[in-house]
């Protein structure tokens, strides 16, 4: 953004108070103001979730009727903070959503070619931690910079989408315990303000909700191996029995935006949680109450919500990974709920994924599931409604193998040799049967392409995925293919309808598949690896 484009502009800078947002901001609003931007917006401290962000782009109006034109957003999503670790920057356009690949390569080819800039050094530091307006008259003309609350927007908006009665009618219930693990990101301050004074769950059921530059020290990723405390207290580490765990846990990453579901003792995949949230949005939340525009997943994410989408006759996409694609869906008119296997979950309330309101969606569903026992004996627990969606729709058991760091030249021809075995169905399911005579024939094979209903974009060499008869799927991804090494993401989920069958253990549904997964790419072969650095 020039200073000709940026004139007049009101711009939004704030972000997950990672260590060096608070130098950041500063550097961001005197160079805003060298390049003729009208206003800056700082949310108090500088703290705003990215679904935040999102919200006071598309909703927040100023004293002098003015609206967002985009937002710097500081933040490395989940990764870890501190003088050594990860800062990150991120644009998001007038929309909310985040700025397109046309965009952010418009700005990297700026980058390459820049010979100055604008800062008006001689702008005093602007006090981020009281609320106001300072007034200034810039090297443009007048420029102000406002203060305000973070969380009034955002609350404001989840008020109108959420029963926030019926949820606090559920928290009260003395048999629904409740904890949330904001794991010292941003997530912390809408924790306190939403859970504890807006719906009466007790201070003690938070969990590292002081939001701090290095995160505590740990990694603020809401996963079973980073987010321990949660876990513990969920009594999910049988190394660390707990005698009776909440009903209900959830944890956020860095900033807010991804999101994990647990009951007692059990895991809500992302996959299923997604899936579930749809199922059940129209009696639960009152937004939806219409019905759904659609429902869309990223590719890898498993195919629980296809299920849902053709039981429910929604219609349904599947996109790259990216929540840009969700939001030019969304822009359209046709999308609602969407969702992907990295945890995130979202809606078109905004045009970011949202943690938070995932775990409103979900206590929403909990409330409705209860509405007449909240005092009973027997509550409708997590696992029940888990369990309940499993016997209507079938159970996707579904696993994630990353391989970081192989040897990059290895990877692309894994990948190459994946492509070319799929020029013959009959070959792949010959060499299927020749590793496990009991998994299901391959009926689809191919390098996933992506036309935008929309803008009719094409993203191309999205992954390679393989179909099987009975709704299995393997996918295969690559990512960081530079001097580092490369990535390889596989895919692995077992489609089971059979009610019977759903609630065994997960490791031996999908230990065929898993199998056939490894030996058909010659995983070791090309990787040099026995064994993932990752399985979630």
């Amino acid at each position: 953004m020039n200073s000709s484009q940026s004139a007049g502009a009101t711009l939004v800078v704030s972000g997950d108070g990672r260590y060096f947002s608070k130098d950041a901001i500063q550097i961001i609003v005197k160079m805003a103001a060298a390049n003729g931007v009208r206003r800056v917006w700082i949310g108090q401290d500088g703290l705003l979730s990215t679904p935040a962000v999102s919200c006071v782009i598309r909703e927040r109006v100023g004293a002098d009727g003015s609206k967002a034109t985009g937002a710097f957003i500081l933040t490395a999503s989940h990764n870890p903070g501190g003088p050594n670790e990860d800062f990150g920057i991120k644009y998001n356009m007038e929309n909310g959503g985040p700025a397109p690949e046309a965009i952010t390569d418009k700005i990297y080819e700026h980058t390459k070619s820049i010979k100055e800039y604008l800062i008006a050094e001689d702008l005093p530091d602007v006090d981020i931690a009281t609320i106001g307006v300072t007034s200034f008259s810039g090297p443009e003309g007048s420029f102000d910079v406002e203060v305000f609350d973070s969380t009034v927007d955002y609350i404001r908006l989840m008020k109108t989408i959420f029963d926030f009665t019926s949820i606090q009618k559920l928290l009260a219930s003395p048999k629904f315990i409740f904890c949330y693990d904001a794991l010292h990101g941003v997530a912390g301050i809408y924790a306190r303000r939403i859970f504890v004074e807006e719906l009466g769950a007790k201070e003690s059921s938070l969990l590292n909700c002081m939001p701090k530059e290095d995160f505590g020290g740990g990694h603020p990723d809401p996963n079973l191996t980073y987010a321990k405390e949660l876990v513990i207290r969920m009594g999910l580490d049988k190394s660390k029995p707990q005698d009776d765990p909440p009903e209900f846990g959830a944890a956020a990453d860095g900033d807010a935006d991804r999101n994990m579901i647990l009951g007692k003792r059990f895991f809500v995949t992302p996959s299923d949680s997604v899936a579930i949230i749809a199922a059940n949005a129209v009696q639960a939340i009152p937004y939806f109450s219409s019905g759904l525009k659609g429902v869309a997943r990223s590719m890898p994410t498993s195919a629980a919500l296809d299920v849902v989408a053709k039981n429910l006759n929604l219609n349904f996409f599947e996109v790259p990974t990216g929540w840009k694609f969700f939001g030019n869906l969304m822009d359209a008119g046709l999308c609602s709920i969407c969702g992907e296997e990295s945890f995130g979950t979202g809606s078109d309330h905004i045009r970011e994924k949202d943690g938070i309101w995932a775990v409103l969606a979900w206590l929403s569903i909990l409330a409705c599931k209860n509405k007449d026992n909240l005092n009973g004996e027997n509550l409708v627990t997590v696992e029940d409604i888990v369990g309940q969606h499993w016997a209507t729709y079938g159970r996707h058991f579904y696993t994630r193998y990353d391989y970081e760091n192989v040897d990059a030249s290895g990877a692309k021809e894994l990948m190459g040799y994946l492509v070319k075995l799929q020029s013959s169905l009959a070959e792949i399911n010959k060499i299927i049967k020749g590793i496990r005579s009991d998994v299901s024939d391959v009926v689809h094979a191919d390098e996933f392409e992506y036309k935008d209903p929309v803008d009719g974009s094409i993203s191309k060499h999205q992954g390679i995925r393989y179909l099987f008869a009975d709704g299995s799927r393997l996918v295969f991804r690559l990512s960081g293919t530079g001097s580092e090494g490369a990535t390889i993401r596989l895919y692995i989920e077992q489609y089971e309808k059979d009610s019977s069958k759903t609630a065994r253990d997960s490791q031996e549904a999908l230990a065929p598949l898993v199998e056939v997964a490894l030996k058909l790419s010659n995983m070791q072969e090309f990787t040099g690896r026995s064994a993932p650095t990752v399985i979630t």
